[in-house]
């Protein structure tokens, strides 16, 4: 296995089980198809919960993957306000789950390889981009970087509800950065992989653990 460095404020293991939902959120150009997505949905099978995971394929849109997300929850939380949540988000959908942990301060939150400010690490990407795993492509308009800009959130409440696995390898985005950002919050710092997480079944036991799958 890669080498890591694991750090943890205490109750690193979920103990309260699986939450009623669990949400994956996949990153930029990416698809509910992609390698991580697709472990998640096996994993959940083979535990028989398959009905707690949801993994939308999210639009080129920040405002629009948000309020795709945000409207299952709504109609999720007016029948069940106590409803038990975790989002999981890899790269932009990392992003996009730090803020929606910190709208909704009951829900965990896991972060593999996660952007930190993705409205400077996408100017790049701006126009049509053939998403992976697919035929499709999306469009990527600059307005989008100010939506991304405007969600932001600069600090964290209760950090020891986020758990990161940052990759000291990773090619796109600054691992540095990652464990700054997420001071306080469970870490698990691999010392090599890649952004993709090609070593993700090696990462997989945390992963199950903190959110409850033993």
């Amino acid at each position: 296995m890669t080498p890591f460095v694991l750090k943890s404020p205490g109750r690193f293991a979920r103990t309260a089980g699986v939450a009623e939902l669990v949400v994956y959120l996949h990153g930029f150009r990416s698809s509910s198809k992609s390698m991580k997505a697709q472990t998640m949905i096996d994993v959940f099978a083979n535990a028989g919960l398959s009905s707690h995971l949801w993994v939308p394929d999210l639009p080129a849109s920040p405002a629009q993957a948000l309020a795709l997300v945000e409207n299952q929850l709504h109609g999720r939380l007016q029948s069940r306000p106590d409803l038990s949540l975790t989002f999981i988000g890899s790269s932009l959908g990392g992003f996009y789950a730090t803020v929606l942990g910190e709208r909704y301060p009951q829900a965990s939150v896991v972060l593999l390889n996660p952007a930190i400010k993705p409205y400077d690490d996408l100017q790049d990407q701006i126009g049509k981009k053939k998403v992976y795993f697919s035929d499709e492509e999306i469009e990527f308009v600059p307005a989008y970087l100010d939506d991304l800009k405007a969600m932001e959130r600069t600090s964290l409440t209760k950090p020891e509800r986020y758990f990161l696995v940052a990759a000291r390898d990773d090619e796109v985005l600054n691992c540095d950065t990652m464990l700054r950002r997420y001071q306080g919050a469970h870490q698990l710092h691999l010392l090599g992989s890649d952004h993709a997480l090609s070593d993700f079944d090696e990462i997989l036991p945390f992963v199950k653990l903190t959110v409850g799958l033993q």
